[in-house]
């Protein structure tokens, strides 16, 4: 019988893991649950991995003798793979294995999944949520007033704020999630551009969106939402130079990574006003310091990295990792692997 390591969180909980997997596996498979104490406890990077909950000494002493490892935050590092070479498959719910050391589980021999997609509808709306927040002063409305200050004045001419239906909104990256705020935001009647190297242009115009340069979407939109992945090609993609280039006034919205923008220029730009706003929901440093100069720069509105957080994103995570377990513990190949070599090896 195959034995599963269940590593999870607070989030994507052991019980909502062992209820999918038993779904598909029925009783052809033993448990061990292991907790992690995520989001209690900030992820951190651990080991070599990123983004990891826990120590790898406590992944191997929790792994025993399994066969299968599912997680969303455990790291999984070369240590691990060394230490229980009777692994065969680490699958990840999220949608990159970014806490996994994919080199060290290739020359393992582990396959890794992951789950794209997961959370694309939950971060897609938060994108929409913060947008209206940030130009529409909700969040300063909101605190002001529980402080006994009723701010009328936001209903002048000057203060007031613009309506998405008369935006044009820049998408910088439109993948999963940039498609579906594209589709949201043309319900509001707005009018969407979208730059990204890899899509393709007929397909977004298909979508009612514009494909547009870099340099052409930072200055013609009202406001700019990030929605890249973060690789080596886009880190700080938004950088001193490029925030100088947005239209004056601009709202800036980032919940997809924070190395895409250059957080340091954002103070200064706000104080000035020639940012008009921004929202974030991901940083640089998580959390950010005490010290942080954005924590007193005006307009700006932030939450703790929470857009994918719904029930919905953790128990679709919890679907796509066992619909992959249960596929390859019947001998066939999972539907989002990670590292398809190791597939290819011994010819699955």
């Amino acid at each position: 019988m195959t034995h599963i390591l269940i590593a999870g969180d607070r989030f994507v909980t052991p019980a909502l893991f062992r209820a999918a997997l038993e779904r598909r596996l029925g009783g052809e498979a033993r448990y061990t649950d292991w907790e992690l104490p995520w989001p209690d406890e900030p992820f951190g990077s651990v080991a070599g991995v990123e983004e990891a909950s826990g120590t790898p000494e406590e992944t191997i002493e929790h792994l025993g003798d399994a066969e299968i490892a599912v997680t969303q935050m455990a790291p999984f590092t070369a240590e691990v793979f060394g230490a229980r070479p009777g692994l065969r498959l680490v699958g990840v719910c999220r949608g990159g294995p970014v806490n996994v050391d994919l080199a060290a589980a290739t020359e393992a021999g582990v396959v890794v999944t992951f789950a794209p997609g997961r959370n694309a509808q939950a971060a897609a709306e938060y994108a929409v949520a913060l947008m209206l927040t940030a130009s529409r002063r909700i969040a300063d409305a909101d605190h002001e007033l529980r402080n006994g200050v009723w701010r009328g004045d936001y209903y002048a001419l000057d203060a007031v704020g613009t309506e998405l239906g008369a935006a044009t909104v820049g998408l910088v990256g439109y993948g999963a999630i940039g498609r579906i705020v594209a589709r949201i935001l043309i319900a509001f009647g707005a009018e969407v551009v979208a730059s990204d190297p890899y899509a393709d242009p007929d397909a977004l115009a298909a979508d009612g969106v514009r494909a547009v340069p870099l340099d052409e979407l930072l200055a013609s939109s009202d406001i700019v939402s990030l929605h890249a992945r973060l690789t080596p090609e886009t880190r700080h993609l938004l950088d001193a130079a490029a925030l100088e280039r947005m239209k004056p006034g601009a709202v800036l919205v980032n919940s997809a990574r924070g190395g895409l923008l250059d957080y340091a220029p954002l103070p200064g730009l706000l104080r000035s006003g020639r940012l008009g706003a921004l929202a974030l929901d991901v940083y640089d440093l998580e959390p950010p310091p005490p010290d942080w100069p954005l924590l007193t720069a005006p307009n700006v509105v932030l939450s703790p990295h929470l857009a994918g957080a719904t029930r919905q994103t953790a128990e679709r995570a919890a679907a796509i990792v066992a619909d992959d377990v249960a596929l390859f513990a019947a001998g066939q190949r999972p539907a989002h692997v990670a590292n398809p070599e190791v597939l290819e090896r011994v010819g699955a």
